[in-house]
Formats: C-alpha cells, sequence, structure tokens
C-alpha cells in the first residue's frame, strides 16, 4: 500500500482523522482528507459531490487534484477518488482550484480553473466524462476561456441556454453554445454596482461586497447568485435577478463569517423535496484557511423566495431515508470516521486502507429490519490481519458481530471472509472498530449483511 514506509506523512494523516469526543457527528462530511469549494450535483437520484483536496500541511492553496464523493441519503458518503487533476490538463501547470460539474447531451462537463503554463494566468478548462464519477478528460485540449480570473459556476436555462460565469476580482459570464464546450460572442462582465451586489467599506478597489465563487441557478422563475463576499475572512451573501444575466439586486447574507476558514465558498442544490447548502470550513484538526473541509446544511427557502441565515453546524443535515445492509456497500461508504484513509483498489473503486487498532467507520442509519445473520467482507493484510467489530449506535456499542481478517499476503490481494451476526434489528448507527496488533491491520474494499427470514423485504 502506497505510503506506508513515510512516517511523517502518516502522523500528519492520523492528525487529520482522529477527532476525540466528536463520533456523533456528521459535519465535515468527509475526515480522510481535506476538502474544499463543494459543488453539489443531482444526478439520477443521487448527489455528486465535487471538491477540490487540500494537501496536508499546506500554507497556501496547494491543490493538484478534485475528488468526487456521492450520497443517495447526505449522510453517509462515498469515497470516488480523483477522476481530475491539473496533469489532465496538458497545458496546465498548477493549481487544480473550485469548479462545478454539469451534465449535459449525456455527459458531464466539469469547469475548473487551472494556471496556463504558457501564459502564467488562470484559465478555465473543461473536463468531460461518461460518468459521473470520472475519468475526466481535457475536452479542447486549451483553455476555454483565460484572461487571469477563477471560479467558475455553469447555469442551464428553461430554454437550453447554458451560461459560464467566473471571476476575481470582477465577475464575467458568457454564452456557452449546445456543446457545452464553445462559446457564441465575446466574455462581458457584469456591472459590480453595490445595488447589485451589496456595499464594502473600507476598500475602495472593490466598492460591492463581491468577491469570488459564484454559484448561479434559477428557482420558481428567479435567478440567484450566491458568492462568497468581502475577504478576509469572507462571509457567503446573495443577489437575485429576473434574468440571467441580471439586473442583479442584492438579497444580504447567507452564512455569517464562521468556522476557521478565512475563503468560503457556496454550493446550492434541491434534492428528494429539501433544499442544501454546501460550503467549507476549517474544522478538522490542523484544518484552517489553506486546509479546509466541507459540510452541509438543510435549509427552507422563506415564503418570498428568500434565503433564511444558514450557520454552521457539527451537526450537519439529517438523513434522507435509510442505507441497506443487505445489498453491496462500498468499504468507502462513510457518515464518519477515525484513523482511516482510502486509496483506488486492484479490484477497481476504492478501499478503505491504513487502519490500525483502535480506527472505526460510522455508517449511519442502517436499516437492519427485523435481523441480519451472517456479514460478509472483502478484506486484504500483507501482515497478520485483524477483526473487525460489528457494533450499534457508539464505537463501544453493543457487539453484534466479529469478523476475523487473516493475512492474505498482500495489501491488495483479496478474500472474503464471513461471520455471524445477532442482535442487528432495526435502524441503527453501525460502527466498524478494527482491533488487533501493532501497525496496519487490513484493507476493506466492501462488505454486506445476509438477512434472517423475516428480513426478505430488505433483501436485494
Amino acid at each position: 500500500m502506497a505510503g506506508r514506509g513515510v512516517p511523517a506523512i502518516v502522523a500528519l494523516l492520523c492528525v487529520v482523522t482522529v477527532i476525540p469526543g466528536t463520533a456523533r457527528a456528521d459535519n465535515p462530511i468527509v475526515q480522510t482528507i481535506y476538502t474544499a469549494d463543494p459543488a453539489p450535483l443531482v444526478h439520477n437520484g443521487r448527489v455528486y459531490l465535487y471538491t477540490g483536496h487540500d494537501e496536508d500541511g499546506s500554507t497556501y492553496f496547494t491543490m493538484k487534484e478534485w475528488r468526487v464523493w456521492s450520497s443517495a441519503d447526505l449522510a453517509n458518503w462515498t469515497d470516488h477518488g480523483s477522476p481530475m487533476s491539473v496533469a489532465t490538463f496538458g497545458w496546465a501547470s498548477a493549481d487544480a482550484w473550485a469548479g462545478q460539474a454539469v451534465y449535459r447531451n449525456g455527459k458531464f462537463y466539469w469547469y475548473v480553473p487551472v494556471k496556463d503554463r504558457a501564459s502564467g494566468q488562470m484559465a478555465i478548462g473543461v473536463g468531460v466524462s461518461n460518468s459521473p464519477t470520472g475519468p475526466f478528460t481535457d475536452a479542447i485540449g486549451r483553455p476555454l476561456v483565460r484572461n487571469g480570473e477563477i471560479d467558475p459556476t455553469v447555469f442551464i436555462d428553461d430554454d437550453g441556454q447554458a451560461y459560464l460565469y467566473w471571476g476575481n476580482p470582477n465577475l464575467w459570464y458568457v454564452r456557452l453554445n449546445a456543446d457545452m464546450i464553445s462559446y457564441s460572442g465575446s466574455p462581458s462582465q457584469i456591472p459590480l454596482t453595490t445595488a447589485g451586489f451589496g456595499t464594502r467599506t473600507g476598500n475602495t478597489s472593490r466598492p460591492t461586497l463581491y468577491e469570488e465563487g459564484p454559484w448561479v441557478y434559477k428557482r420558481n422563475g428567479l435567478y440567484y447568485n450566491v458568492f462568497a463576499a468581502r475577504c478576509c475572512s469572507e462571509f457567503v451573501a446573495y443577489s437575485t435577478a429576473p434574468g440571467p444575466t441580471g439586473p442583479w439586486t442584492y438579497r444580504g447574507t447567507v452564512m455569517p463569517t464562521q468556522g476557521s476558514s478565512f475563503t468560503n465558498h457556496p454550493g446550492v442544490i434541491d434534492y428528494n423535496g429539501g433544499s442544501y447548502f454546501f460550503y467549507h470550513n476549517g474544522a478538522l484538526p490542523g484544518g484552517g484557511g489553506f486546509t479546509r473541509s466541507v459540510a452541509v446544511e438543510r435549509f427552507t427557502y422563506n415564503a418570498d423566495g428568500s434565503i433564511p441565515t444558514i450557520n454552521m453546524s457539527t451537526t450537519g443535515a439529517p438523513q434522507v431515508g435509510t442505507l441497506n445492509p443487505y445489498v453491496r456497500q462500498e468499504a468507502e461508504t462513510i457518515a464518519w470516521e477515525s484513523g482511516v484513509e482510502t486509496e483506488p483498489a486492484g479490484e477497481g473503486g476504492m478501499n478503505v486502507g491504513w487502519i490500525e487498532n483502535g480506527d472505526y467507520i460510522k455508517v449511519k442509519g442502517v436499516a437492519f429490519g427485523s435481523g441480519a445473520t451472517s456479514f460478509s467482507a472483502r478484506v486484504a493484510s500483507a501482515t497478520g490481519g485483524g477483526r473487525m467489530e460489528l457494533r450499534l449506535d457508539g464505537v463501544n456499542g453493543p457487539l453484534v458481530g466479529t469478523c476475523t481478517v487473516p493475512g492474505t499476503g498482500g495489501w491488495q490481494t483479496w478474500t472474503t471472509v464471513t461471520c455471524p451476526v445477532n442482535g442487528a434489528t432495526g435502524t441503527r448507527d453501525l460502527y466498524f472498530r478494527y482491533t488487533g496488533g501493532s501497525g496496519y491491520l487490513f484493507n476493506v474494499n466492501w462488505w454486506q449483511f445476509t438477512g434472517g427470514a423475516g428480513a426478505a423485504g430488505f433483501s436485494p
């Protein structure tokens, strides 16, 4: 398993993931790495979350790749790894900063800012994939637009016209063609008036509150532009308009300055009857302005369509539905964890690794029904293995099963282990508590329970 012989890096990562006393929390929604600049996308009944990746110990926006996560319930998030990086764009040299992905024409288009090697300016590139989880390739082999500004957001109006917005310190837009990789006309600036974007005091070069990170969408005929406001530290504000290019009217604060990061970045979606606001903060150990973490809150629009003030929380959004343990679940589907990491698996997808004695993973709202009778997991170990304790409601909660993991001869040499389960009934939070000797114990690729006769309704 790559990286296991690098103690300094391991120590840093352990600091990131071990958060004593907060096992019941669900924000930030990813704890295995630092994440930033959330861009949620609803597709086929799931939420796909596209993020940046702040490198451990960063003292600048040191970002080399983007990451993807997905969830059906907004509580348990599956890690899909990194399907796109700076290296995807042969013309780019650095800075995998804040982007957004959209779906159109059977493809997924991911608009991102990177540094153009030839000019040294920031430019907007476009990745394309047939899958929401990638891999993504460079759609056009060059920048789509390049004027030194950042933070693209893309919006497809009801009439099919797509718009790309971006900018810091200005706010630009172009009308994208139906192919989503070219545009008509020239980039145009949206006037940054105080009526449209609020009044900033004490900064004559930036008279309005607009800073960066626009997120444009439409709801009930009204166009919204939610943006990071007034650096530094930023808060999140918004404006509305009757049309996609304005005129904009400033409407106020969405999320006040808070959260141990001097930047913020909004993402807003509706999903399964609820509205959700994604953002980032510095809530993980070692977190801050350059080591950020994505979080989410559920909210309800006011009757007039205005957005209420939303504050950061450690509880996050409520779970939508439950998780079915009687179908195969990826081990990297996590509500909360302590100590573990993920990596690409030799069998495809991702696996959980870097597991040591006492580490755990929480999976929220698991619907066992009338009872599970056995548990199976796909595991690998280059050492002597260890044990997976299956516990309910807490890391030291009722023990309903223990699976012994043998040494398999390699971190990617996989076998399936099975053990009996007793007492796993109802809808409960499930904790995988890993135990064994010293050092790294084993990897886990996937898991699945088998139901008793009374759990037929939950079977695949």
